[in-house]
């Protein structure tokens, strides 16, 4: 399933061989738990720097074989979305996903470091909890046991209320954990910067989930009639619900919204009009940590059943324009599957440009979890334009930056077109236009109109260009 990376000359990967029981169980990438140590799985999967090659790991556009992924830069700056889905998470019947949306200052840098390390966290914590119940011969872990085969479990419950247990708790730390790591990160400023997160894992015919902030969850399930409907699965946490605020002002934090935009209450601090965060629980934000903005997960499960088709996640950039039957119904009348994500972006898109035209775009993130594990043929895919130049970084070309600061090589999946020389001299006209002046033309001086489509210029200033490849003139 995964590539094994050895943490230690002695600690190797176990592999099943004539029906034997492996006693120290792999992990879904290949790196075996170990008990009774003191560096964790987390800390050896970060220092290792394996993340973006483990094999069934998405977090870039593109599909898997169950689910498809899309996001697209809005008009505010930097694309701030982050998303994953990862197949075979813990065992080959588990899929993780996830939709982050940073905010603030260095909200990009939040939502990918939570993008990577949250999922690795929950595995970390799953395993030690697993761990724990073996050697209490318990075996209410896994997602498909029935109550007759609970077997001891039943004497202190159900099975399926020490399922939940286990999972509420590996969300609860996990979480707990991440905004840990966020306050003593020494390379990423997050006291006014933060992310939300929406967060599901399917088991079998389990669906656990874990949330914070606006990002939001639905799901597309058949009726009695045999039509699609739409069952929201979480709740945006704003400010304004009850609960919510009644804990920030309990904590001494005000909520109330602008006068220009009456329809969005914020959280602001109790001596200032800042920082108005839009959200009443996220990663990071710790200048209102003291004033009852948290980052403690809601968590719910839930049995699928025949009927449920497809799960979606999204960030608030789609639901502020899109309702969740829209969503619903976009998904479920894609041409193809693999299209799915992307045309509810597009469609959001179009969305904001009719509803808020004065207003710039947010980013948009959706990923598309299709329940019967089936996906499109390739040439579907090919069909809808994924393939033809898939850009394995942000929107804009740039390099993927990590969270000490590092780049890494900009990726990018050429199409293997040819141009002819009369192309060749355009391109290099139209680059020299474009950077006529000799100054450096960077994504922040540009008026980058997401809503509008990408022009002939701004692909070329966006994306990376390979001068070496073209013939000298």
């Amino acid at each position: 399933m995964g590539a094994c990376v050895s943490t230690s000359s002695r600690s190797t990967c176990s592999s099943r061989s004539n029906g034997e029981t492996v006693p120290a169980p792999c992990l879904g990438i290949g790196i075996c738990g170990q008990k009774k140590t003191k560096t964790t799985f987390f800390d050896h999967a970060v220092t290792l720097q394996h993340l973006p090659s483990i094999p069934n790991r998405m977090f870039t556009n593109g599909k898997s074989r169950t689910s498809c992924i899309f996001t697209q830069q809005g008009r505010k700056g930097i694309n701030q979305d982050a998303m994953v889905v990862w197949e075979d998470f813990l065992s080959e019947d588990m899929i993780f996903c996830g939709v982050f949306d940073g905010h603030g200052p260095h909200g990009h840098l939040v939502a990918r470091k939570v993008r990577d390390a949250l999922p690795i966290k929950l595995l970390s914590f799953l395993h030690s909890i697993q761990s724990g119940q073996n050697e209490s011969n318990q075996t209410c872990f896994k997602g498909n046991s029935k109550k007759s085969d609970a077997g001891e479990c039943e004497k202190d419950g159900s099975a399926e209320d020490k399922l939940n247990s286990t999972w509420r708790e590996a969300f609860l730390k996990s979480y707990k954990a991440m905004d840990k790591e966020l306050r003593s990160h020494p390379n990423l400023d997050c006291f006014c910067s933060g992310s939300t997160a929406v967060t599901v894992v399917k088991q079998g015919s389990n669906l656990f989930m874990g949330y914070i902030g606006d990002s939001r969850a639905i799901m597309g399930s058949k009726d009695s009639n045999d039509s699609i409907v739409a069952i929201q699965l979480t709740v945006d946490l704003k400010p304004d619900l009850p609960r919510e605020a009644e804990r920030i002002k309990r904590c001494k934090g005000r909520v109330f919204a602008l006068q220009d935009e009456p329809e969005v209450p914020r959280v602001w601090l109790p001596f200032d009009d800042a920082p108005g965060l839009a959200m009443a629980r996220a990663f990071g934000d710790f200048c209102l940590k003291e004033y009852g903005v948290i980052s403690v997960p809601e968590f719910s499960h839930r049995l699928l059943t025949e009927r449920d088709q497809f799960i979606v996640l999204a960030s608030d950039g789609v639901w502020d324009v899109l309702s969740n039957e829209e969503v619903v119904e976009i998904v479920s009348s894609a041409p193809t599957r693999a299209s799915a994500a992307r045309i509810v972006v597009d469609s959001a898109a179009r969305e904001w440009k009719l509803k808020y035209p004065t207003s710039k775009m947010d980013d948009c993130a959706v990923v598309c979890l299709f329940l019967d594990g089936k996906m499109d043929s390739e040439s579907d895919y090919d069909e809808q334009g994924f393939s033809s130049a898939t850009i394995q970084s942000n929107h804009s070309g740039n390099a993927v930056e990590s969270d000490d600061g590092q780049k890494s090589e900009p990726c990018l999946q050429r199409n293997y077109t040819v141009r002819s020389s009369e192309e060749n001299d355009s391109y290099g006209k139209l680059v020299a236009e474009v950077n006529g002046n000799g100054d450096t033309v960077t994504s922040e001086d540009q008026s980058w109109l997401g809503l509008e489509g990408v022009t002939r210029v701004n692909s070329l200033v966006q994306l990376p260009r390979f001068s070496e490849e073209r013939p000298n003139p």
